[in-house]
């Protein structure tokens, strides 16, 4: 009888899993489908590069402040109701996106598409619902790494869709038609998921509006990373004005906004968090390092931000640089999504069976190289020694990101969405940063800035410490695993 119910529970959380990676999947295919066509919207709207340089900023920026707000709503409201709303939500923008006739009507669209790349949150703390800690690694990696494979669905499988159409509006149909399989599929998923197993309590935090830490130290360590999100939404307003999109006077207003939205957001989290202030105690099943959640997010500016960054440059890099089409550029920068089909998982897989904290050392070492060497490639370079060094460094990452992904659901069930959109948002902090380097110095010193933070990001992972283990059974109730272990995990 128990036998039985063991294999019910195994096949239902394997159910669960192969629903929720195709909706991380199709979320990428609208969030990048802008990438492959973006030297063909130029053309045919007349754009300047530094136009289309922010267009690719625009389509990562409201991604930051939309992964700390998913995060706060999947813990709250659970991951089947958020996911299946920010996959109808994303249709309408892709429309609008497909039928702009002027750029400020893509910058709005794309604006608005980039908020669905938060549904990776989600899939993070609705996996961590449904798989202990033995195998929490394999199944993030494995939902990341196949939704990751959605760039691929982007960069190369839109412009052969748009060969099905005509050279002027190929591009339009493949960009809107992206947007309906979102909306459709959101409707299956609500229908197909439930949040957690039968039996088993979906916990929420005992807080709303911040993310709740544990020290006066962690409370001084969080109201010092709300800057650096900030600071991404002022450079694409700085973006913007640049290119004329706004004027000087709306430019200065929108930074006294942000300063009063940082201002407000640093409040809200001192209010939360008064007993962290204070020093007052914290029940054993409520503690955890935030230290080693700041060192998830250096990692997740690299492996993520980097990945990111580098994916929304290199299809258009390498059609310039060997004066390829832009579906062969699209298959050669999509080397990095066809990486994370194997190296995702695999970094999970090999966290949870022999540690955690050496796979992401030896994963940033491998990225760190990787990364100088793209920055090397030039028009000499044989074709399939450039898609080599991109698969290869794309492995690193793509390992780096399955093995911080198998550590953030460990952290503290309840709060699970907001760490993850936290150390979410620093992965879209690193991509708009590196690709504001980009647009400002070029290409070489983007690779000179990816792979200096690569490096100490790297000196970073030595500082982590192994969550702890628990055998943890299937279908029951999961106890919260302390990223901390000076701190004993409860007995079973």
């Amino acid at each position: 009888m128990l036998w039985t119910i063991s294999v019910i529970a195994i096949a239902q959380r394997w159910r669960v899993l192969h629903l929720t990676w195709p909706a991380f999947f199709l979320s990428f295919v609208a969030w990048f489908s802008l990438v492959p066509f973006a030297s063909t919207i130029g053309r045919s709207l007349s754009l300047g590069a530094q136009q289309i340089q922010t267009l690719l900023i625009c389509n990562v920026a409201l991604t930051i402040p939309a992964r700390i707000a998913v995060g706060m709503l999947v813990d709250r409201f659970g991951p089947k109701r958020v996911y299946s709303a920010l996959l109808l939500a994303v249709a309408a923008p892709c429309v609008m996106c497909a039928l702009a006739s002027s750029y400020w009507q893509l910058v709005i669209a794309r604006l608005l598409v980039s908020c669905v790349g938060a549904g990776f949150v989600v899939g993070i703390r609705l996996v961590g619902e449904w798989f202990d800690s033995r195998e929490i690694g394999w199944a993030e990696g494995v939902y990341g790494g196949l939704g990751n494979f959605g760039m691929v669905g982007a960069t190369f499988g839109l412009p052969l869709l748009a060969l099905l159409f005509s050279p002027e509006n190929g591009w339009r149909w493949a960009i809107g038609i992206s947007g309906v399989l979102c909306a459709i599929y959101g409707v299956i998923f609500y229908l197909n998921v439930d949040d957690a197993p039968q039996g088993t309590e979906f916990r929420k935090p005992r807080r709303r509006g911040a993310l709740e830490v544990c020290s006066r130290g962690d409370l001084l360590g969080l109201v010092f990373m709300q800057a650096p999100m900030v600071l991404c939404m002022g450079i694409l307003a700085w973006k913007l004005a640049e290119v004329k999109l706004l004027s000087p006077v709306a430019a200065y207003g929108i930074y006294a906004a942000l300063a009063a939205l940082l201002a407000y957001q640093i409040a809200k989290i001192i209010r939360v968090n008064l007993p962290a202030w204070r020093n007052e105690p914290v029940e054993p099943d409520d503690r955890y390092s935030f230290s080693q959640v700041a060192i998830l997010c250096l990692c997740y500016v690299v492996t993520f931000g980097g990945e990111l960054a580098v994916e929304s440059m290199l299809p258009a890099y390498f059609e310039t640089m060997f004066g390829i089409s832009v579906a062969a550029a699209g298959m050669m920068g999509a080397g990095f999504a066809f990486a994370s089909l194997i190296a995702r998982p695999l970094g999970g897989l090999l966290g949870d069976k022999y540690g955690r904290k050496p796979v992401i050392i030896i994963s940033l070492l491998g990225a760190t190289a990787g990364l100088g060497a793209i920055g090397l490639i030039n028009e000499r370079w044989p074709l399939w020694g450039a898609m080599a060094v991109v698969v290869i460094a794309g492995f690193f990452l793509m390992a780096g990101n399955g093995a911080t992904f198998s550590i953030a659901p460990l952290i503290r069930k309840p709060i699970t969405g907001q760490i993850a959109g936290l150390i979410g948002a620093y992965g879209s902090v690193g991509s708009v940063m590196f690709l504001f380097i980009l647009s400002l110095a070029g290409p070489g010193v983007f690779f000179v800035s990816l792979t200096a933070v690569s490096a100490v990001a790297l000196g970073c992972c030595f500082l982590i410490r192994e969550p702890g283990r628990s055998a943890v059974k299937p279908a029951r109730p999961s106890r919260i695993e302390m990223i901390d272990e000076t701190i004993p995990a409860p007995a079973m």
